[in-house]
């Protein structure tokens, strides 16, 4: 209850003066302004666990990522996607990523090296410099004492030898086999695994046993001899091609002896192969399956398997199909896979739209760089990207990326030292000194680093919704 005496000096004063309140206008002000009255925000980060990759635009913080310490926590899945146009910044990222992680004992890197400089793969400065030869695969090469790798190495499995042939013969035919190539291609391998045992059977002895099959195996089925040949001829005569064709030696002899699958990595050079051409897939088909068997073991180690030019897996729907398989068996012993491709219009409108589609659901990182405005659109639809990240990717510049952490979005700027810079760059003006070439003064980077980022906060206030930036 109120004092007598207030309520007779408020009636007092009413009376002298009229009533009075005191009122508070309302400020009306953007987003920009506000940034005076407000605390500055920015969303949280990921931990500070893992591998550094740079600092993030906004807020400034140090940004660190490790798909092993995210997974199960943050993370469904430890598989990674990266995107953009050339020259902004994909190849630096993936080097300084495997170096960084390489400086953890339990971790172990493979490379599928598809782009090549003076002869050798891009990946060549860092292998010498941590003391490791590449795994060189050149069709001219191989028949003068280079690397092979066998498909019917007993390091693989029967299971595992027989779909690794017919995903070969399914991507250079470009269809699945029928039944009746399938049944010749079973019989033929049966009898030369089964035959073969003082060496390891070899390409050569399919491609026979496809031409002259044993009576045995048509009587096993009840069938006329001739007709498993005429069965397996198709079959016989893409093989034949890995036998005695444009791939002649990488692939028709006993493995190499040497091949040190325990070293921290391990770099399968393909930079002398026709990336255009149905090689490519073949290789990507061999050499997963292979990796799988030979590769991938319950060791507790923990394994990151990076693929260049990867829309050669995900565009072809057999290869597609076999590193589906691998990323799911992969994902229980440790696996981390990368794929690095520049647009994801080459493969979602592909002849492997659905095997791209559960890859790319797979990937629960999702890393993208500069691309155009329309480009920017399709991806952000793609891959469920809210709309002020595809407004900003456009406008990024070498270096800066969108990073969706499973659904932790963030503009984040890769950061390189100098020990790390003359690896990375792999063009030769780079290569040959660590300065900067003479048109990328760091003064002239600075400034194109504080436009990007000023041009993203530009986008960031038109969001609007009094949410503030750093």
């Amino acid at each position: 209850m109120r004092d007598p005496l207030s309520v007779v000096t408020d009636a007092f004063t009413s009376f002298l003066f009229g009533k009075v309140e005191t009122t508070r206008l309302p400020v009306r002000t953007s987003t920009g302004q506000a940034q005076a009255v407000y605390l500055p925000t920015a969303a949280p980060g990921l931990g500070d666990s893992g591998v550094i990759i740079g600092r993030e635009v906004y807020s400034g913080k140090g940004y660190i990522y490790d798909p092993f310490q995210l997974y199960g926590q943050q993370l469904p899945a430890p598989h990674w996607l990266v995107l953009g146009e050339s020259g902004n910044g994909k190849s630096a990222l993936e080097k300084t990523y495997v170096l960084r992680q390489l400086r953890f004992r339990d971790r172990q890197v493979v490379v599928l090296d598809a782009q090549g400089e003076d002869g050798v793969g891009e990946w060549n400065l860092i292998a010498e410099a941590l003391g490791i030869t590449p795994i060189r695969l050149d069709p001219i090469a191989a028949n003068d004492g280079g690397i092979r790798l066998n498909p019917l190495d007993p390091a693989i499995t029967t299971t595992g030898q027989l779909a690794l042939l017919r995903t070969i013969i399914e991507v250079a035919m470009g269809h699945g086999l029928d039944e009746r190539a399938g049944f010749a291609l079973k019989v033929a391998h049966a009898y030369v695994t089964e035959t073969i045992t003082d060496r390891q059977p070899v390409l050569t002895d399919i491609v026979e046993q496809l031409r002259h099959p044993e009576a045995e195996s048509a009587e096993s089925m009840n069938v006329d001899i001739d007709d498993v040949r005429a069965w397996g001829l198709d079959v016989a005569l893409v093989l034949d091609r890995l036998v005695d064709g444009d791939l002649r030696g990488m692939f028709d002899g006993p493995t190499t002896v040497g091949i040190d699958l325990d070293a921290p990595l391990i770099v399968f050079d393909l930079s002398h192969i026709d990336r255009n051409s149905i090689a490519m897939p073949i290789l990507m088909a061999i050499v997963g399956v292979w990796l799988e068997h030979t590769w991938i073991r319950p060791d507790r180690k923990k394994r990151i398997f990076l693929v260049e030019e990867a829309w050669h897996i995900i565009n072809s729907p057999f290869v597609a199909q076999l590193f589906q398989r691998l990323l799911k068996f992969g994902r229980r012993l440790g696996l981390s896979f990368v794929a690095v491709v520049h647009h994801l219009s080459d493969v979602v409108d592909g002849a492997a739209a659905r095997e791209a589609a559960a890859i790319l659901k797979m990937a629960s990182t999702r890393t993208i760089y500069a691309q155009k405005a329309d480009e920017s659109r399709a991806t952000g639809q793609v891959l469920g990207l809210p709309r002020w990240a595809v407004e900003i990717i456009p406008t990024l510049t070498p270096g800066i990326a969108v990073w969706d952490v499973n659904g932790n979005v963030q503009v984040v700027k890769h950061l390189i030292t100098e020990a790390e810079r003359p690896l990375v760059y792999t063009d030769r003006a780079m290569t040959e000194s660590s300065a900067p070439p003479p048109d990328r003064l760091p003064e002239d980077l600075l400034a194109a680093e504080l436009e990007a980022e000023e041009r993203a906060l530009r986008i960031e206030r038109r969001r609007g919704g009094g949410a503030t930036v750093a």
